[in-house]
């Protein structure tokens, strides 16, 4: 029972939640939403792959030290490993026959690529390029194409539409936050043989990065809203205003003294950010569709 219990915690289900934002923001510059697939893409990402890849990277890394979602994880089994296997098929099976070929192909290389990015025979988490690159890319714009894929349109329309600046927005999100996630952890990283990329920008340099991402970020949806619904720029202005006082007081803090570049802060910036950034799309969601869902 330990091990099972030890399991299910490695696969850090709650940790989902820091993942949704590009889900709700790829759900609410859908067109038409689709109950069915809407749940269904939700609970394949959410329940089933993202716990896989997080269950995955844990199995592989045997972390002592805090890592994102659990200050204190247990020791991982052989059977996290056949647990996330399982996952992984489960989730391909139920978007082949109940979402559409496009998200399953486009799941499958997400799939791949995370186990690339974990696994001790590729290991891309060990540079710090490849590494970030991975991430920027498939948690960011490929998890947003997914989505709409998976939700919309199956048909690869996405590319004839300002969508892509959004998606590539999301990236530039991903890309800020990612090396922060990293920040308190280059101790462990390096007895691991992983040179992280906040390792390679240093604890200042990852929070002058990360200011930059966000901005880029910022540029990128203020040309896509402009080109859309420009009222809705606004409402990802203000609802992201707390984050944006939180990381700058976390910046402002860790330049005076290196000790704040913890566990505990980087969860209240993660905090922040879900429940600014999850807010923001919901209700983007509910502004671009006033009929909400169609079956």
């Amino acid at each position: 029972m330990s091990n099972l219990k030890n399991t299910i915690t490695l696969l850090r289900i709650p940790f989902s939640i820091y993942l949704m934002p590009i889900y709700f923001f790829a759900l609410s510059q859908t067109s038409v939403l689709s109950t069915n697939k809407s749940i269904w893409v939700f609970l394949i990402l959410h329940v089933l792959i993202y716990p896989a890849s997080n269950g995955y990277n844990s199995y592989m890394d045997k972390d002592t030290e805090s890592i994102g979602g659990l200050e204190k994880p247990p020791m991982s089994t052989k059977q996290l490993y056949w647990v996330t296997l399982g996952l992984d098929i489960i989730g391909l099976c139920t978007s082949l026959l109940l979402v559409n070929t496009v998200f399953t192909g486009l799941l499958l290389v997400y799939i791949v690529m995370s186990r690339a990015y974990s696994s001790k025979l590729i290991r891309l988490k060990k540079y710090p390029i490849l590494g970030f690159l991975t991430v920027f890319i498939f948690q960011g714009f490929w998890t947003f194409w997914m989505v709409f894929e998976g939700v919309q349109s199956g048909n690869l329309h996405f590319f004839s539409s300002f969508l892509p600046y959004a998606a590539i927005a999301s990236s530039f999100m991903i890309g800020g936050a990612y090396p922060l996630s990293q920040i308190y952890q280059h101790k462990q990283d390096a007895e691991s043989g992983d040179k992280s990329m906040s390792m390679l920008l240093g604890i200042k340099g990852t929070f002058y990065f990360g200011t930059v991402m966000f901005a880029i970020a910022g540029l990128l949806l203020y040309y896509y809203f402009k080109e859309t619904t420009f009222a809705h720029f606004y409402v990802f202005v203000i609802s992201l205003f707390p984050l944006i006082v939180w990381f700058n007081l976390w910046m402002a803090k860790t330049l005076k003294n290196r000790s704040a570049a913890n566990f505990k802060n980087l969860m209240r910036m993660n905090n922040t950010s879900a429940l600014c950034m999850n807010g923001c799309y919901i209700l983007l969601t509910v502004l671009n569709h006033t009929d909400l869902f169609q079956l």
